[in-house]
């Protein structure tokens, strides 16, 4: 049966990115990287907050005492739960001017992933890197072009690693402490059906990536890494998934309208809002950071 799509909210976002449920406060975070700014809906009242900020703003994470971390363009920042930046952890450790932040989040261990993307599009000039509680910043993959679609696997044995204009999908064998070994190709994509950009793993361990281009969210399987549920949208670039809602069995879906024609936003004039599917299968509650 095909899914119900209904507009969550009409935040008509530049580049709509990171959705993260807060199980706490019952609300969904999100950004939008170009604007530049962070967002806090709920989705009972329908109120949101906007939090400017004063660079691109690629990915966030909730703090278990409170307030956010964000991967700026400078760099990795705490910020406090109103989005005003307290302190700089690290400074990007690629090239600020040619790179930006982009995809990530908390992982069960509670560090902060994130990665960059090389703006020239010229060479694969992206990062991958995590923040420990320690707040001590290590690049761990390199070889990137547009870092995305990072998640973990529900047993945690697994971390996933989009390329988005490389259209692959990678995997890291994670060990006991959340440490990855060396990453293995996981699955090509077609073009034509969409590139692998943000995703989320549900509670039975599949794997669901929004497919940029595509205007559609696929669920992977992880043993056979073959497609095995779509959901189709009204708008042709979505950008990440994330589970919400008390029973976690709510999806929504960030979307983009960076650099659409007029034509294009014609066609597509819900570019940019954020969407939801009700779903059987239940998410996993994003962990929050330690440091």
């Amino acid at each position: 049966m095909p899914h119900t799509v209904k507009t969550a909210l009409a935040l008509q976002a530049e580049l709509g990115e990171c959705p993260l449920w807060s199980v706490k406060e019952q609300v969904l975070w999100c950004v939008d990287i170009l604007a530049p700014a962070i967002h806090c809906f709920d989705p009972r009242s329908g109120e949101v907050k906007t939090f400017p900020q004063v660079e691109e703003v690629g990915c966030i994470g909730l703090r278990e005492e409170g307030g956010l971390i964000a991967a700026l363009r400078s760099g990795v920042w705490l910020l406090d739960a109103q989005g005003k930046p307290q302190r700089k952890v690290a400074d990007n450790p690629g090239v600020a001017a040619k790179s930006r932040f982009n995809d990530g989040r908390v992982d069960p261990w509670g560090n902060f992933w994130c990665g960059s993307l090389w703006e020239p599009q010229d060479k694969n000039g992206g990062l991958l890197c995590r923040v420990n509680s320690a707040l001590e910043l290590e690049v761990k993959a390199r070889d990137i072009k547009i870092s995305n679609g990072l998640a973990f696997s529900a047993d945690r044995r697994w971390m996933y690693h989009s390329d988005t204009p490389n259209e692959v999908l990678y995997r890291y064998p994670l060990n006991e402490s959340g440490e990855p070994g060396e990453r293995e190709l996981f699955r090509r994509f077609d073009a034509k059906g969409g590139l692998p950009d943000g995703a989320a793993v549900d509670s039975e361990g599949f794997y669901w990536s929004a497919q940029f281009d595509g205007g559609r969210v696929v669920r992977i399987d992880p043993n056979s890494a073959e497609i095995v549920d779509e959901i189709a949208l009204p708008v042709k670039w979505p950008t990440m998934v994330a589970f919400g809602g008390a029973d976690l069995k709510t999806l929504y879906i960030t979307s983009s309208r960076e650099d659409r024609t007029e034509e294009e936003l014609a066609r597509y004039p819900q570019s940019g809002d954020i969407f939801s599917v009700e779903l059987d299968i239940a998410g996993l509650a994003e962990p929050l950071f330690r440091g």
